[in-house]
């Protein structure tokens, strides 16, 4: 989804600095995406800094899985394999509902233009996004990773999801969803960004609740350990035509897959075509999985602008939902008690 966005003061100078100029230096293109080999050196844009200029809208839509599944034994599929399984799931998306039931009257995917089966960018040869383990899977959770979990799912026990506000998940409260990261995940819809950059920052910004990553490239050390937040703090660096972005003091509010606040995740942006960016990242949290593990996927340009997602701004939906189980819970209250009476 599109539409025009209204800038804050932060990110626009961050706009206003970005000069570029298309300075070409020949650089391999990457195929380990699955789009297949390079069949020439690629002319890498450049920036007035002489860096290669990631600027532009992107897509990380996908069907691929983050996990390989089960009883799938190879790293890639073939052309009419991936074909077949996106047959599937558009037709499933297509699919007829029952007039008046909730999949009837929720997001309309196809209408709107939210579904992954419409958009060109989602084929993806590779059977997971996840590289190394070269099984495709993650890596097993440790115990103290296990441990942790079976605190989590003890304070959540007797709690039900619509109980209170308190008690959905972050994403129905408009916090954070899974596309802001790092990493940075497909959301399943509004699955857009746009890179903006200048000799000292990369702004990354998220359609999905419009976050905005501010990564400085100066050689600025990382913050203290106690200063932590949502999607942690990120410092950037160049290696050869690659942008890397170390991102630690993540807050562990929002774990990805079970991780602690101390996950340190490491980007690697490589662009490899006028219309690719090749995304690959490294997850390292020793108190979930004793190895890193990495996943990959290829970001698609796609059109801007984008548009400014207005979760909360007068958003009623939590409020709306809470109130519908609230009523629930009365008229099974009534049953129940006329039931007994009877």
């Amino acid at each position: 989804m599109h539409h025009r966005t209204r800038w804050l003061p932060s990110v626009a100078a961050v706009v206003v600095a970005a000069g570029v100029s298309l300075m070409p230096v020949a650089v391999e293109a990457q195929a380990s995406s699955g789009a297949g080999p390079a069949a020439e050196p690629y002319e890498v844009p450049r920036t007035a800094d002489g860096h290669p200029d990631l600027q532009g809208f992107w897509t990380n839509q996908t069907y691929t899985p983050l996990e390989r599944p089960e009883g799938v034994d190879k790293a890639f599929y073939t052309v009419e394999e991936v074909a077949a399984i996106e047959s599937g799931r558009a037709e499933r998306e297509f699919a007829q509902t029952t007039p008046g039931t909730i999949p009837d009257v929720h997001y309309d995917f196809t209408q709107f233009g939210l579904d992954r089966s419409q958009s060109p960018f989602a084929r993806n040869l590779r059977t997971s996004l996840i590289v190394d383990p070269p099984n495709g899977r993650l890596p097993p959770v440790n115990a103290e990773g296990r441990r942790r979990a079976a605190e989590v799912a003890a304070a959540r026990e007797g709690v039900g999801r619509w109980d209170s506000a308190e008690a959905n998940q972050l994403d129905d409260r408009c916090i954070i969803m899974r596309g802001a990261g790092p990493p940075m995940m497909n959301a399943g819809y509004n699955a857009n960004y746009q890179i903006v950059q200048n000799r000292d920052y990369v702004m990354i910004l998220v359609e999905m609740i419009h976050d905005a990553r501010i990564i400085p490239l100066d050689g600025r050390p990382a913050p203290p350990e106690r200063a932590r937040q949502w999607m942690g703090m990120s410092r950037g660096r160049w290696e050869g035509d690659t942008l890397v972005v170390e991102t630690t003091n993540i807050n562990g509010k929002n774990p990805f897959n079970g991780s602690s606040d101390r996950m340190r995740v490491t980007e690697r942006f490589t662009r490899v075509a006028d219309d690719t960016i090749l995304y690959r990242f490294t997850v390292d949290d020793p108190l979930t999985w004793d190895r890193p593990w990495t996943a990959e996927m290829p970001m698609k340009e796609t059109i801007g602008p984008l548009f400014e997602h207005a979760c909360h701004e007068g958003n009623y939906g939590l409020y709306n939902t809470l109130v519908g189980a609230r009523l629930e819970e009365q008229r099974a209250a009534e049953a129940a008690a006329r039931e007994s009476g009877r």
